[in-house]
């Protein structure tokens, strides 16, 4: 599939405000509960399949999806069922999720904000339907880590799926639109099906992409209408109008999906850089992980007499 090249004076200096907020988003992958061990991302890609599935209005589906996740970025696993569950009465659960939404989205347009608030209020009554068998796939294929053509691969654990990526550029997309001016629908459906084929196909990245030069095209495209053919025809077809997105920047959807896309891929790395950074000190002391309450100066004194701590 070629990409235009198109004039980049269209991308907007404001997408540096919404970066903290989107690598904690894109961290929704590796946050993993009892109930949902291939992470919260995960969980939310097969969620929003089933209701893409159920025939719910796309738009809907992208405000509903993304005021989940951002919930989901405060809250991790505690949502509204298990609110229920640990006895809070459902006025009392909303109030706490609205807040969660407050406040992860103060980095967003304020009629986005107002919109994922009605979105969280209001289900999508997608009912008992189940995703699609090529989700569970998708879910289970990683992605490729880094490559280049004539280097060793470098392999970065745990690995990301194809469902991680997918979910991140999908409500990464709908954060994203209003700096672009763009819908969220489109762009984010362009997100959760931009990787079908992978369903089939393994990852084996950009070195494997230039090795097999001219035939990735079509093997891509034939493996695509493979997977879109064993969905409903309806559906198919949403996710087609979707995908014409895919090739192209020069609307403000496509625009949308594709700083998404890109957001995502590099931030998934600069996490994996991050990671092999981090320090001791950094845990004690800028995010006191040995934080205020009635055992802080006793565990504090532990920790000295352990020589963890000065």
């Amino acid at each position: 599939m070629k990409v235009s090249v198109q004039d980049t004076a269209a991308i907007p200096s404001r997408l540096a405000t919404l970066r903290p907020l989107l690598g904690e988003l894109m961290d929704l992958k590796r946050v993993r509960t009892a109930d949902h061990p291939d992470g919260l991302a995960a969980r939310g890609f097969r969620r929003a399949w089933a209701a893409l599935v159920a025939g719910v209005d796309l738009e809907a589906l992208a405000l509903r999806e993304t005021a989940l996740a951002l919930v989901a970025v405060r809250l991790g696993g505690i949502d509204a069922a298990m609110l229920a569950r640990a006895g809070l009465p459902p006025p009392r659960a909303s109030e706490f999720l609205h807040r969660a939404l407050d406040a992860a989205a103060s980095p967003l347009e304020p009629g986005l904000r107002e919109r994922l608030h009605a979105a969280l209020s209001e289900p999508l009554g997608a009912g008992d339907t189940a995703p699609p068998p090529v989700v569970e796939r998708l879910v289970r294929q990683p992605r490729a880590g880094i490559t280049h053509p004539g280097r060793p691969r470098i392999l970065l654990e745990t690995a990301e799926s194809h469902a991680d990526h997918c979910y991140a550029v999908a409500v990464a997309s709908v954060l994203v639109a209003p700096l672009f001016d763009a819908a969220p629908a489109l762009p984010f459906v362009a997100g959760l099906s931009h990787h079908l084929f992978n369903g089939v196909l393994p990852d084996s990245g950009h070195a494997a992409d230039v090795l097999l030069g001219d035939a990735v095209e079509p093997m891509v495209e034939r493996l695509t209408e493979e997977v879109l053919a064993t969905l409903p025809a309806g559906v198919a077809a949403r996710i087609r109008e979707a995908r014409r997105e895919l090739p192209r920047t020069d609307t403000p959807e496509s625009r949308a999906f594709h700083a998404a896309d890109v957001l995502d891929r590099v931030l998934e790395m600069d996490f994996h850089a991050r990671a092999a950074r981090f320090t001791l000190r950094q845990v004690l002391e800028h995010l006191e992980l040995v934080h205020a309450g009635p055992m802080q100066s006793y565990e504090n004194a532990v920790l000295v007499a352990a020589g963890l701590r000065a």
